[in-house]
Protein backbone atom coordinates (compact mmCIF):
# COMPACT_ATOMS: atom_id res chain seq x y z
CA UNK A 1 0.00 0.00 0.00
CA UNK A 2 1.37 3.41 -1.05
CA UNK A 3 -0.19 5.83 1.39
CA UNK A 4 0.21 8.46 4.10
CA UNK A 5 -2.05 9.86 6.88
CA UNK A 6 -4.74 10.80 4.32
CA UNK A 7 -5.48 7.14 3.55
CA UNK A 8 -8.48 6.95 5.88
CA UNK A 9 -12.03 5.67 5.68
CA UNK A 10 -15.00 7.91 6.51
CA UNK A 11 -14.73 6.90 10.16
CA UNK A 12 -11.04 8.00 10.05
CA UNK A 13 -9.57 4.53 10.40
CA UNK A 14 -6.38 4.16 8.39
CA UNK A 15 -6.55 1.94 5.32
CA UNK A 16 -3.48 -0.04 6.39
CA UNK A 17 -5.10 -0.89 9.73
CA UNK A 18 -8.40 -1.77 8.04
CA UNK A 19 -6.76 -4.01 5.45
CA UNK A 20 -4.40 -5.60 7.95
CA UNK A 21 -7.35 -6.55 10.18
CA UNK A 22 -9.30 -8.09 7.28
CA UNK A 23 -8.55 -11.80 6.79
CA UNK A 24 -9.41 -11.52 3.08
CA UNK A 25 -6.39 -9.27 2.46
CA UNK A 26 -2.69 -9.98 2.94
CA UNK A 27 -0.80 -6.72 3.29
CA UNK A 28 2.94 -7.34 3.03
CA UNK A 29 4.44 -3.84 2.88
CA UNK A 30 3.73 -0.12 3.14
CA UNK A 31 5.39 2.54 0.98
CA UNK A 32 5.69 6.15 2.17
CA UNK A 33 5.93 9.23 -0.12
CA UNK A 34 7.35 12.70 0.57
CA UNK A 35 6.64 13.67 4.22
CA UNK A 36 6.51 9.98 5.08
CA UNK A 37 3.91 7.32 5.88
CA UNK A 38 3.05 9.09 9.13
CA UNK A 39 3.40 12.59 7.62
CA UNK A 40 5.96 14.00 10.04
CA UNK A 41 8.65 15.24 7.63
CA UNK A 42 8.71 18.77 6.23
CA UNK A 43 8.90 19.65 2.51
CA UNK A 44 11.64 17.81 0.68
CA UNK A 45 11.95 15.16 3.40
CA UNK A 46 10.73 11.69 4.28
CA UNK A 47 10.77 9.33 7.23
CA UNK A 48 13.09 6.62 5.97
CA UNK A 49 12.56 2.88 6.13
CA UNK A 50 11.11 1.46 9.34
CA UNK A 51 8.59 -0.95 10.83
CA UNK A 52 5.02 0.13 11.53
CA UNK A 53 4.52 -0.41 15.29
CA UNK A 54 0.76 -0.94 14.95
CA UNK A 55 0.90 -3.76 12.38
CA UNK A 56 4.53 -4.85 12.30
CA UNK A 57 4.61 -4.24 8.54
CA UNK A 58 7.80 -2.99 6.88
CA UNK A 59 7.52 0.63 5.73
CA UNK A 60 9.67 1.49 2.71
CA UNK A 61 10.67 5.05 1.84
CA UNK A 62 9.84 5.73 -1.83
CA UNK A 63 10.55 9.48 -1.87
CA UNK A 64 13.13 10.33 -4.52
CA UNK A 65 13.12 6.78 -5.90
CA UNK A 66 11.94 5.87 -9.38
CA UNK A 67 12.52 3.51 -12.27
CA UNK A 68 14.48 0.31 -11.67
CA UNK A 69 15.46 1.29 -8.12
CA UNK A 70 11.79 1.50 -7.12
CA UNK A 71 10.90 -1.59 -9.18
CA UNK A 72 13.54 -3.52 -7.25
CA UNK A 73 11.94 -2.45 -3.94
CA UNK A 74 8.54 -3.69 -5.16
CA UNK A 75 10.10 -6.99 -6.28
CA UNK A 76 11.99 -7.51 -3.02
CA UNK A 77 8.95 -6.71 -0.88
CA UNK A 78 6.99 -9.66 -2.21
CA UNK A 79 3.91 -7.71 -3.32
CA UNK A 80 1.77 -8.82 -6.25
CA UNK A 81 -0.47 -5.73 -6.29
CA UNK A 82 0.47 -2.16 -5.46
CA UNK A 83 -2.45 -0.17 -4.00
CA UNK A 84 -2.29 3.65 -4.12
CA UNK A 85 -4.41 5.67 -1.66
CA UNK A 86 -3.31 9.28 -1.08
CA UNK A 87 -5.33 12.52 -1.06
CA UNK A 88 -4.03 14.89 -3.76
CA UNK A 89 -4.55 18.67 -3.75
CA UNK A 90 -5.00 19.34 -7.47
CA UNK A 91 -1.70 21.07 -8.34
CA UNK A 92 0.92 19.61 -10.68
CA UNK A 93 3.82 20.53 -8.40
CA UNK A 94 2.41 18.64 -5.39
CA UNK A 95 4.57 15.53 -5.40
CA UNK A 96 2.03 12.79 -4.66
CA UNK A 97 0.79 12.53 -8.25
CA UNK A 98 4.40 11.96 -9.30
CA UNK A 99 4.74 9.33 -6.59
CA UNK A 100 1.73 7.76 -8.34
CA UNK A 101 3.45 8.05 -11.72
CA UNK A 102 6.80 6.71 -10.46
CA UNK A 103 5.08 3.78 -8.73
CA UNK A 104 3.09 2.96 -11.89
CA UNK A 105 6.29 2.93 -13.97
CA UNK A 106 8.06 0.80 -11.35
CA UNK A 107 5.12 -1.61 -11.16
CA UNK A 108 5.17 -1.97 -14.96
CA UNK A 109 8.90 -2.73 -14.84
CA UNK A 110 8.43 -5.23 -12.01
CA UNK A 111 5.35 -6.88 -13.54
CA UNK A 112 3.04 -5.93 -10.65
CA UNK A 113 -0.66 -5.09 -10.77
CA UNK A 114 -1.60 -1.52 -9.81
CA UNK A 115 -4.79 -0.41 -8.09
CA UNK A 116 -5.78 3.23 -7.46
CA UNK A 117 -8.42 4.13 -4.87
CA UNK A 118 -9.89 7.42 -5.99
CA UNK A 119 -10.39 10.55 -3.88
CA UNK A 120 -11.84 14.01 -4.67
CA UNK A 121 -9.86 16.83 -6.21
CA UNK A 122 -10.33 19.54 -3.52
CA UNK A 123 -10.23 22.28 -6.18
CA UNK A 124 -13.11 20.53 -7.98
CA UNK A 125 -12.67 18.93 -11.38
CA UNK A 126 -14.28 21.63 -13.48
CA UNK A 127 -11.35 22.62 -15.67
CA UNK A 128 -7.62 22.48 -16.16
CA UNK A 129 -5.76 25.79 -15.94
CA UNK A 130 -2.27 27.18 -16.03
CA UNK A 131 0.84 26.41 -18.06
CA UNK A 132 1.56 22.86 -19.19
CA UNK A 133 4.95 21.43 -18.24
CA UNK A 134 7.57 21.38 -20.99
CA UNK A 135 9.76 18.28 -20.79
CA UNK A 136 13.08 20.18 -20.39
CA UNK A 137 11.67 21.39 -17.03
CA UNK A 138 10.82 17.87 -15.80
CA UNK A 139 11.69 17.17 -12.17
CA UNK A 140 10.28 15.55 -9.04
CA UNK A 141 7.51 18.19 -9.00
CA UNK A 142 6.50 17.47 -12.59
CA UNK A 143 7.52 14.50 -14.72
CA UNK A 144 5.25 14.87 -17.74
CA UNK A 145 3.21 17.50 -19.67
CA UNK A 146 0.35 18.26 -17.27
CA UNK A 147 -1.32 21.63 -16.55
CA UNK A 148 -0.48 23.45 -13.33
CA UNK A 149 -4.02 22.94 -11.99
CA UNK A 150 -4.99 19.69 -13.73
CA UNK A 151 -8.65 19.45 -12.66
CA UNK A 152 -8.48 15.65 -12.38
CA UNK A 153 -8.77 13.02 -9.66
CA UNK A 154 -5.86 10.68 -8.92
CA UNK A 155 -7.62 7.79 -10.69
CA UNK A 156 -8.21 9.94 -13.77
CA UNK A 157 -4.56 10.97 -13.69
CA UNK A 158 -3.56 7.31 -13.41
CA UNK A 159 -5.57 6.53 -16.54
CA UNK A 160 -3.98 9.48 -18.34
CA UNK A 161 -0.48 8.48 -17.20
CA UNK A 162 -1.04 4.91 -18.36
CA UNK A 163 -2.53 5.98 -21.66
CA UNK A 164 0.04 8.64 -22.53
CA UNK A 165 3.29 8.29 -20.58
CA UNK A 166 4.01 5.03 -18.71
CA UNK A 167 4.96 2.97 -21.78
CA UNK A 168 7.42 5.69 -22.81
CA UNK A 169 9.24 5.25 -19.48
CA UNK A 170 8.75 1.51 -18.83
CA UNK A 171 8.42 0.02 -22.30
CA UNK A 172 4.87 -1.12 -21.57
CA UNK A 173 1.76 0.00 -19.73
CA UNK A 174 1.02 -1.15 -16.20
CA UNK A 175 -1.80 -3.58 -15.41
CA UNK A 176 -4.06 -0.86 -13.97
CA UNK A 177 -7.39 -0.91 -12.16
CA UNK A 178 -9.12 2.10 -10.60
CA UNK A 179 -11.87 2.22 -7.98
CA UNK A 180 -14.35 5.01 -8.60
CA UNK A 181 -15.88 7.24 -5.98
CA UNK A 182 -19.64 7.37 -5.55
CA UNK A 183 -21.48 10.66 -5.13
CA UNK A 184 -18.72 13.00 -6.33
CA UNK A 185 -19.47 15.47 -9.12
CA UNK A 186 -16.91 17.52 -11.06
CA UNK A 187 -18.12 20.80 -9.61
CA UNK A 188 -17.79 19.68 -5.99
CA UNK A 189 -15.27 21.45 -3.79
CA UNK A 190 -13.95 19.40 -0.88
CA UNK A 191 -16.32 20.96 1.66
CA UNK A 192 -19.26 19.50 -0.29
CA UNK A 193 -18.07 15.91 0.09
CA UNK A 194 -18.68 15.45 3.81
CA UNK A 195 -15.35 13.64 4.05
CA UNK A 196 -12.85 14.33 6.82
CA UNK A 197 -9.86 16.45 5.80
CA UNK A 198 -6.56 15.00 6.93
CA UNK A 199 -3.64 17.35 6.14
CA UNK A 200 -1.78 15.67 3.23
CA UNK A 201 1.44 17.42 4.34
CA UNK A 202 2.46 19.61 7.29
CA UNK A 203 1.75 22.88 5.45
CA UNK A 204 -1.64 21.86 4.00
CA UNK A 205 -3.89 22.21 7.07
CA UNK A 206 -7.24 22.89 5.32
CA UNK A 207 -8.94 22.52 1.92
CA UNK A 208 -8.77 26.34 1.63
CA UNK A 209 -4.98 26.06 1.86
CA UNK A 210 -5.07 23.74 -1.14
CA UNK A 211 -7.21 26.23 -3.05
CA UNK A 212 -4.61 28.99 -2.62
CA UNK A 213 -1.63 26.66 -3.01
CA UNK A 214 -2.33 25.93 -6.67
CA UNK A 215 -1.29 29.53 -7.39
CA UNK A 216 0.67 30.88 -4.46
CA UNK A 217 3.13 27.98 -4.27
CA UNK A 218 4.83 29.84 -7.13
CA UNK A 219 6.33 32.08 -4.44
CA UNK A 220 8.61 29.15 -3.55
CA UNK A 221 10.47 30.25 -6.68
CA UNK A 222 11.09 33.75 -5.29
CA UNK A 223 12.81 35.38 -2.31
CA UNK A 224 9.41 36.13 -0.71
CA UNK A 225 7.90 33.95 2.00
CA UNK A 226 5.06 31.70 0.86
CA UNK A 227 3.81 31.60 4.45
CA UNK A 228 5.63 28.49 5.63
CA UNK A 229 6.23 28.76 9.34
CA UNK A 230 2.89 30.53 9.92
CA UNK A 231 -0.60 29.25 10.66
CA UNK A 232 -1.69 30.34 7.16
CA UNK A 233 0.80 28.80 4.72
CA UNK A 234 0.18 29.83 1.09
CA UNK A 235 -2.43 32.35 2.23
CA UNK A 236 0.15 34.73 3.77
CA UNK A 237 2.84 36.04 1.43
CA UNK A 238 5.51 38.64 2.05
CA UNK A 239 9.04 39.79 2.83
CA UNK A 240 10.89 42.35 4.90
CA UNK A 241 10.31 45.78 3.43
CA UNK A 242 6.93 45.20 1.77
CA UNK A 243 4.11 47.50 2.90
CA UNK A 244 0.46 48.29 2.12
CA UNK A 245 1.18 49.16 -1.52
CA UNK A 246 1.17 45.51 -2.56
CA UNK A 247 -2.35 44.87 -1.24
CA UNK A 248 -3.53 48.12 -2.84
CA UNK A 249 -1.98 47.22 -6.21
CA UNK A 250 -3.34 43.69 -6.42
CA UNK A 251 -6.80 44.63 -5.11
CA UNK A 252 -6.99 47.21 -7.89
CA UNK A 253 -6.96 44.37 -10.44
CA UNK A 254 -10.39 43.18 -9.26
CA UNK A 255 -9.49 39.51 -9.40
CA UNK A 256 -12.62 37.34 -9.10
CA UNK A 257 -13.47 35.59 -5.84
CA UNK A 258 -10.63 36.98 -3.70
CA UNK A 259 -9.59 40.05 -1.74
CA UNK A 260 -6.20 40.91 -0.28
CA UNK A 261 -5.47 42.30 3.16
CA UNK A 262 -2.30 44.13 4.13
CA UNK A 263 -0.65 41.70 6.55
CA UNK A 264 2.45 41.34 8.74
CA UNK A 265 3.74 38.05 10.13
CA UNK A 266 6.77 36.41 11.76
CA UNK A 267 7.50 32.90 10.43
CA UNK A 268 8.77 30.43 13.03
CA UNK A 269 10.75 28.55 10.36
CA UNK A 270 11.67 28.82 6.67
CA UNK A 271 12.15 32.22 4.98
CA UNK A 272 12.38 35.22 7.35
CA UNK A 273 12.39 32.95 10.40
CA UNK A 274 11.95 35.10 13.51
CA UNK A 275 11.70 38.32 11.46
CA UNK A 276 8.73 40.48 10.55
CA UNK A 277 7.59 40.15 6.96
CA UNK A 278 5.07 42.48 5.37
CA UNK A 279 2.77 41.47 2.57
CA UNK A 280 -0.74 40.21 1.92
CA UNK A 281 -3.21 37.65 3.14
CA UNK A 282 -5.57 36.11 0.60
CA UNK A 283 -9.24 36.03 1.60
CA UNK A 284 -11.17 33.84 -0.86
CA UNK A 285 -14.83 34.86 -0.57
CA UNK A 286 -16.12 33.00 -3.65
CA UNK A 287 -14.15 29.77 -4.22
CA UNK A 288 -16.08 28.96 -7.39
CA UNK A 289 -15.10 32.25 -9.02
CA UNK A 290 -11.54 32.18 -7.67
CA UNK A 291 -8.82 31.26 -10.19
CA UNK A 292 -5.73 30.29 -8.17
CA UNK A 293 -3.31 30.18 -11.11
CA UNK A 294 -4.24 33.58 -12.54
CA UNK A 295 -4.20 34.98 -8.99
CA UNK A 296 -0.71 33.58 -8.38
CA UNK A 297 0.57 35.21 -11.56
CA UNK A 298 -1.06 38.55 -10.66
CA UNK A 299 0.58 38.41 -7.24
CA UNK A 300 4.01 37.80 -8.79
CA UNK A 301 3.56 40.65 -11.28
CA UNK A 302 2.42 43.14 -8.65
CA UNK A 303 5.05 42.08 -6.09
CA UNK A 304 7.76 42.82 -8.64
CA UNK A 305 6.15 46.18 -9.40
CA UNK A 306 5.93 47.43 -5.81
CA UNK A 307 8.99 45.90 -4.12
CA UNK A 308 12.45 46.74 -5.38
CA UNK A 309 13.92 43.74 -3.55
CA UNK A 310 11.94 41.16 -5.56
CA UNK A 311 14.09 38.36 -6.98
CA UNK A 312 13.70 34.89 -8.42
CA UNK A 313 15.55 32.03 -6.76
CA UNK A 314 18.97 31.77 -8.38
CA UNK A 315 18.31 28.19 -9.54
CA UNK A 316 15.23 29.35 -11.51
CA UNK A 317 13.01 27.04 -9.43
CA UNK A 318 10.11 29.09 -10.75
CA UNK A 319 10.62 27.40 -14.13
CA UNK A 320 10.18 23.97 -12.50
CA UNK A 321 7.05 25.14 -10.68
CA UNK A 322 5.40 26.67 -13.75
CA UNK A 323 6.88 24.03 -16.05
CA UNK A 324 8.19 26.64 -18.45
CA UNK A 325 10.58 29.64 -18.58
CA UNK A 326 7.72 31.63 -20.15
CA UNK A 327 6.31 32.98 -16.90
CA UNK A 328 9.64 34.22 -15.55
CA UNK A 329 10.80 35.77 -18.81
CA UNK A 330 7.49 37.50 -19.52
CA UNK A 331 7.25 38.97 -16.02
CA UNK A 332 10.87 40.15 -16.26
CA UNK A 333 9.98 41.81 -19.57
CA UNK A 334 7.16 43.76 -17.89
CA UNK A 335 4.17 41.72 -19.10
CA UNK A 336 0.85 42.05 -17.31
CA UNK A 337 -0.83 39.09 -15.64
CA UNK A 338 -3.32 38.80 -18.50
CA UNK A 339 -0.50 38.78 -21.06
CA UNK A 340 1.31 36.02 -19.16
CA UNK A 341 -1.88 33.94 -18.95
CA UNK A 342 -2.47 34.43 -22.68
CA UNK A 343 1.00 33.06 -23.39
CA UNK A 344 0.18 29.49 -22.35
CA UNK A 345 -3.29 29.06 -23.86
CA UNK A 346 -2.28 26.95 -26.88
CA UNK A 347 -0.52 24.35 -24.74
CA UNK A 348 -3.38 24.35 -22.25
CA UNK A 349 -5.95 23.78 -25.01
CA UNK A 350 -3.99 20.73 -26.21
CA UNK A 351 -3.80 19.32 -22.67
CA UNK A 352 -7.52 19.86 -22.17
CA UNK A 353 -8.24 17.80 -25.29
CA UNK A 354 -6.06 14.95 -24.02
CA UNK A 355 -7.49 15.22 -20.50
CA UNK A 356 -11.07 14.90 -21.77
CA UNK A 357 -10.47 11.29 -22.87
CA UNK A 358 -9.68 10.18 -19.33
CA UNK A 359 -12.39 11.90 -17.27
CA UNK A 360 -14.67 9.51 -15.40
CA UNK A 361 -17.06 11.86 -13.59
CA UNK A 362 -19.53 14.48 -14.83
Amino acid sequence: VVTNPTGVTQDVRHIVDVMHDDPRVRVVAVFGPEHGFRGTAQAGGSEGTSKDPATGLPVHDTYGKSGKALADIFAASGVDTVVFDIQDVGARFYTYIWTLYDCMVAAALAGKRFLVLDRPNPLSGRAASGPVLERPQASGIGREPVAQAHGMTVAELALLFNGEFVARAAGRRVDLETVRMTGWRRGDLFDATGLPWVPPSPNMPTPRTALAYAGTCLFEGTNLSEGRGTTRPFELLGAEGIDRRWAERVNALGLPGVRFREAYFVPVFSKFEGRTAGGVQLHVHDPRAFDPVRTGIALLVTAKQVWRGFAWRSDHWIDKLTGTPLVRTMIDAGASADEVVAGWQDGLAAFRRTRERYLRYR
